[in-house]
């Protein structure tokens, strides 16, 4: 994520800011990619803090636009979830957009989110049809670790669920084009087989042995689908961590010239490579505040070839190219 100039002074401006430092209220505009002191606001400024600009007074962000179903107010700690849940929608749809996913010039679906609170249940997450299902409970930070641990997942994040998500969702754009699908099968396996007999096995038996040489994280070993959007998460997390650590101005020998965008990169073998120094170099620096890594998975040689192919595709995807 970029680090963005104050439109009214000097100073930097972080992506989830709602004011400068001296108080002036500002708006992300993400068409033109900075902030502005000046309305339209989101109409969900004073209900959720939503820091985007509208197309109108009194109007929905691009983003709160997107969610067709908020969650039940009545629910204990809903709109709080609420607020961290579509400020983490915001960040990954701004990543996105870097490749042009669903801002204008991308002609095809957006997603639609049904946002929804946990009463006595728990809130199943997933996508069908363009329509992504996100548990805003998920943005508690007991539940998350306690349901991370039961799982045995090295990193469960909201951002991290919206990433793997909307990665539904962008295989379902993608699987309209033919030429996709014979491309993603030989690569991930046939999405056809049977997803639900998939998951239970998974759930039931555990990975295949030595899945750590083929996929990213156990879950993705569970099915086509899932290693698509366990892959594409991950490219997602890798690509914004380098961006990052670019725009907080710090330095390594591996990036490839001042100023590099890891978005602009055409070169997926570089910019993975790039990422993986970079995280290893931020795991240690973690460890000496006896903090968990922060990019705690280990890329092989099959997983780095499904990041490039992932990358190829989310590069040109958006404006079927």
């Amino acid at each position: 994520m970029r680090v963005f100039a104050n439109p009214v002074g000097a100073g930097s401006i972080w992506f989830d800011n709602l004011a400068t430092a001296d108080g002036t209220p500002v708006a992300y505009d993400p068409q033109a990619r900075n902030f502005l002191p000046m309305p339209p606001f989101c109409a969900n400024r004073e209900v959720i803090g939503c820091n985007w600009i509208a197309p109108r007074q009194g109007a929905f962000c691009r983003s709160c636009a997107m969610t067709e179903l908020a969650p039940d107010p009545s629910i204990p700690n809903a709109i709080p979830n609420w607020t961290q849940t579509e400020a983490a929608k915001r960040w990954v749809l701004d990543n996105l957009g870097r490749w042009h996913w669903f801002r204008p010039e991308d002609p095809g679906a957006r997603p639609v989110f049904h946002m929804l609170a946990e009463g006595h249940t728990p809130v199943p997450m997933g996508h069908v049809g363009g329509v992504v299902t996100i548990s805003v409970a998920e943005a508690d930070p007991v539940l998350s670790i306690t349901r991370r641990e039961a799982l045995e997942e090295p990193y469960r994040t909201m951002i991290g669920h919206m990433r793997h998500e909307i990665s539904h969702m962008l295989w379902w754009r993608l699987s309209l084009r033919e030429d996709f699908l014979a491309a993603f099968r030989e690569m991930f396996g046939d999405e056809r087989a049977d997803y639900p007999a998939a998951l239970q096995r998974h759930y039931h038996n555990g990975p295949p042995p030595g899945w750590r040489m083929s996929f990213l994280t156990s879950y993705a070993s569970a099915h086509p689908h899932e290693d698509w959007a366990e892959t594409a998460a991950h490219l997602l997390h890798l690509t914004d961590i380098t961006d990052s650590f670019v725009a907080a101005g710090l330095s390594s020998p591996e990036l490839p010239s001042a100023g590099w965008d890891p978005y602009v990169e055409t070169d997926a073998e570089r910019l993975i490579h790039v990422a993986a120094t970079l995280v290893a170099g931020v795991n240690h620096v973690n460890r000496a505040m006896g903090l968990s890594d922060l990019y705690p998975f280990v890329l092989s040689d099959i997983a780095r070839r499904k990041l490039v192919f992932v990358h190829d595709w989310l590069r040109r995807g958006a404006q079927g190219r």
